[in-house]
Parts: structure tokens; C-alpha cells; sequence
């Protein structure tokens, strides 16, 4: 079972796991040195520890410590306890569903891993705002997506605001990352999926049409400005588009994926 202690300053070393949320190059750094990641909510903290990830240590306002009272049970890692004001000081906003954990990393899968077994998935390239990745991953697991794939620079699935925004979706939809950027999709056509590019180019086809009669599907979305690299959209076997109305030409990349997830899935 976790062993309790009261914090009462917010300058305690043992809250160091949890300081400069906002700060996303900082969070990064320490994330990356020590192997961590963040949960944020009760329903995430649970969702990650059900997973199989290991806490390292929890942070939570009293009145969460009930709600969470079986995840503790199952676990030595210490849980602080400490008033909401004081939380808020140490993390730097206001943490409004009450509970944080520290968990540790585990070493991502082999793409080949990912892809066993595997009839549709969704391929990121340089995705770089968390919110929007994590929105990818949960529409992903919502929708029926197997897997998901992120080229090198894509934004980290396991970074606090992707995880929350995800709602604990990275945990459930396998992921990992892409070692190859300039070959990925000629890899994955030869692991036998056809990789539909979504994109505004002028060969593009309708979505539904050209997913109709594929067996293996990789969905191929670009970055939240440029879209799609000119080589991953000359490498993949077919363009589409999801068709707008006049004077709209895309759609915010989350939810050209969902979209997309859904069209695909269904076929």
C-alpha cells in the first residue's frame, strides 16, 4: 500500500517531480533525464496504473484520496498529500481534478510490434502541439484505430496536457515512433498497407472513395501548418481529402483525423 505524508511546503525536494508544468522545454528536459511522465486526473492516474505503467510517487488534495483509494492500495510508491492552494504553487495552475502521479516510462515497442495485427492505423508526421496529438490518440481509441505511429518530431504522447487531453487514451491504442522519417511509408507499404495521404493536392480523391476497397489502411496527417512534407506526400500510394464546402479548405489536424478515423474504419 502507498505510505502517506503530509506536505506542508511547497518548497519540500520531495515535490520536485511535479514543479514547472507550464514549462514545456523544462518539463521535457527532466521527463526525458529521469524517465518520467505525468498524470493528471483521477480517471488518467487510474487509466495509467491499470496499464501497467509504475508510479513513482502521487500528489494529491485530501478529498481525491478515497476515489483513488484501491489504485494506492496497490502500490508502495509514497503519495503526498497536500491542500489545493499549495499544489497549485508547487505546479504552477491550478490542478482542478485534485490528483497528479509520476510514473515511470517503459521502453516503447518495435513499429513492427505495433503493426502485428493490425488492419487501420494513423501515421503522424511533426505534429508538434500536445493537444492536438493527444486528441489524435484518443479519436484513435475512440473510433477503432489499432495503432498509431509518430514520425520523430511529433509532439511527446506521454507529456502532461497530450495525456490529459487524451484522457488516457495513449494507454490504451498501441504507439511508437517512426526511427525512419525519410523511408516510413515506402516500410509500410511493403509491410502490406496502402497509405492514404491526407492532403490538398490536386490529385487528391475523396476519402471515402479511396479507402473503399483497401485491406491494410495507414492514415498519413501532416503538421498543424504545412501539412504534409512534399516527401511523404510523393511517397505515399494515394492522396485524399476530406471534401469541404466553399470557402473552407481543411480542417484543424485533430479533427481532420477523427474524420478521417471514422471514414476509415468504416469501409
Amino acid at each position: 500500500m502507498a505510505s502517506f505524508t503530509e506536505v506542508t511546503d511547497a518548497a519540500d525536494p520531495v515535490l520536485a517531480d511535479y514543479r514547472h508544468l507550464r514549462d514545456v522545454q523544462l518539463r521535457q528536459s527532466l521527463e526525458a533525464e529521469h524517465g518520467l511522465f505525468l498524470a493528471e486526473g483521477e480517471k488518467v492516474v487510474r487509466r495509467a496504473v491499470e496499464a501497467g505503467y509504475q508510479p513513482r510517487s502521487f500528489l494529491m488534495a485530501p478529498r481525491w484520496l478515497d476515489g483513488l483509494a484501491d489504485v494506492l492500495e496497490q502500490t508502495d510508491a509514497p503519495c503526498y498529500v497536500a491542500p489545493e492552494a499549495l499544489t497549485e504553487e508547487v505546479t504552477g495552475f491550478h490542478v482542478h481534478r485534485g490528483a497528479l502521479a509520476s510514473l515511470h516510462r517503459r521502453p516503447l515497442p518495435s513499429v513492427a510490434e505495433v503493426l502485428a495485427g493490425a488492419r487501420t492505423v494513423a501515421v503522424l508526421e511533426d505534429v508538434t502541439d500536445h493537444t492536438n496529438v493527444g486528441a489524435v490518440l484518443r479519436s484513435a481509441a475512440a473510433l477503432g484505430v489499432d495503432a498509431v505511429l509518430l514520425a520523430p518530431r511529433c509532439a511527446d504522447p506521454l507529456y502532461r496536457r497530450a495525456v490529459k487531453v487524451a484522457m488516457g487514451a495513449v494507454f490504451k491504442v498501441p504507439w511508437t515512433r517512426l526511427p525512419d522519417w525519410h523511408d516510413a511509408l515506402p516500410q509500410l507499404h511493403d509491410a502490406g498497407f496502402t497509405t492514404v495521404a491526407l492532403t490538398l493536392a490536386d490529385d487528391a480523391v475523396e476519402l471515402e472513395a479511396a479507402v473503399a476497397d483497401l485491406d491494410r489502411v495507414a492514415l498519413v496527417l501532416g503538421s498543424e501548418g504545412h501539412g504534409l512534407s512534399a516527401r511523404w506526400q510523393e511517397s505515399a500510394d494515394v492522396r485524399a481529402v476530406v471534401p469541404m464546402r466553399a470557402g473552407v479548405d481543411s480542417l484543424n489536424v485533430a479533427a481532420a483525423a477523427a474524420v478521417a478515423c471514422y471514414v476509415t474504419v468504416r469501409r
